[in-house]
């Protein structure tokens, strides 16, 4: 299948950036939407902003004009730019990727997830 790996952990001060990548990896796949969830303890996973391989992309409320999310169609590599981060974007942030895997003779869909990588904004 497609494997995901994130990197970019960090621990910043309110006010600071930082910047997550997630490369895809595997053989005969097609990447589609790939996004970035996170999820604080206690809370439910939510969705932080994803973007089409065309390029359109969509952010929660919370992180509109300060976050952005990016990607490399040819590195199979999303982005997300964080910056004027918050204590409330402590969270555990996951890469998702959805898209094709397969030959021309059998294509599978496929929906894969990092392995997480902690983010903690200190007050």
């Amino acid at each position: 299948q497609v494997q995901l790996v994130e990197s970019g952990v960090g621990l910043v001060q309110a006010g600071g950036s930082l910047r997550l990548s997630c490369v895809a990896s595997g053989s005969r796949f097609s990447v589609n939407t790939m996004g970035w969830y996170r999820q604080a303890p206690g809370e439910q996973r939510e969705l932080v902003a994803a973007i089409t391989r065309g390029g359109s992309s969509n952010y929660t409320d919370s992180v509109k004009g300060r976050f952005t999310i990016s990607r490399d169609n040819a590195k199979n590599t999303v982005y997300l730019q964080m910056n004027s981060l918050k204590p409330e974007d402590t969270a555990v942030y996951y890469c998702n990727a959805d898209g094709l895997v397969g030959s021309i003779f059998r294509l599978t869909a496929f929906d894969s997830w990092g392995q997480g990588t902690q983010v903690t904004v200190s007050s």
